[in-house]
C-alpha cells in the first residue's frame, strides 16, 4: 500500500478543514450566519488535529484576531454610515436593541429588518422629515453592505492563512 495511514488521516483533516472553511466564508454573505466564527472554529480544529507547532500558533492568533475584526466591522461600519448620515447615537442604540430583541423573540431575518426600520421610525420622529429619515436608514444599510464585504475578504484572508499553516 503505498500511502498508510498518517498520509489519510492528513487527507481527512485537510479536506474536512478545507470544507468549513469555504462553508464558513460562502455563508458570510447570509448576515445572521456566523461565518468567521465557523472559519476559526476550522483553525482550532486543524491545531488540535496535527498540533500546534510555532508557525500554527502565530497563524492561529492572526486568525483570532481577523474574527474579532470582523465580527465587529458589523458595528462600527454600521454606525458611522448612519452617524455620517446624521443619525442620532440614541437611533443607533435603539436599532441595536430592536434587532437583538426581534432576533430573539422572532427570527435573525426579522432582526436583520428591525434595523433600519426603527432607526427609520425614530429619526422620522426626532428630524419629521421622511426625506432625512430614509437617507438614514439608507446609510445603516449601506455600513451593512460595507461590513459584509469587509467579512468575506477577512474569510478569505483566513483561508489563505490556513492554506500556509497546512501546505508549508
Amino acid at each position: 500500500m503505498p500511502f498508510g495511514l498518517e498520509f489519510w488521516f492528513k487527507v481527512g483533516v485537510d479536506g474536512v478543514t478545507l470544507f468549513v472553511l469555504i462553508v464558513g466564508t460562502a455563508g458570510l454573505i447570509i448576515p445572521v450566519f456566523p461565518g468567521l466564527i465557523v472559519n476559526w472554529l476550522a483553525f482550532l480544529f486543524y491545531g488540535a488535529a496535527t498540533g500546534f507547532d510555532t508557525k500554527g500558533w502565530i497563524i492561529f492568533i492572526l486568525a483570532t484576531i481577523l474574527m474579532i475584526i470582523g465580527n465587529v466591522s458589523d458595528n462600527i461600519m454600521m454606525g458611522k454610515k448612519a452617524r455620517e448620515s446624521g443619525a442620532s447615537w440614541f437611533s443607533i442604540g435603539t436599532g441595536y436593541i430592536a434587532s437583538i430583541g426581534i432576533s430573539i423573540f422572532f427570527t435573525p431575518l426579522a432582526g436583520l429588518a428591525a434595523a433600519p426600520v426603527s432607526v427609520f421610525l425614530i429619526e422620522l420622529i426626532r428630524q419629521r422629515k421622511i426625506g432625512k429619515a430614509l437617507r438614514v436608514a439608507w446609510s445603516l444599510m449601506v455600513g451593512w453592505g460595507w461590513s459584509i464585504a469587509i467579512r468575506i475578504t477577512i474569510g478569505v484572508v483566513m483561508i489563505g492563512l490556513w492554506m500556509i499553516w497546512a501546505w508549508t
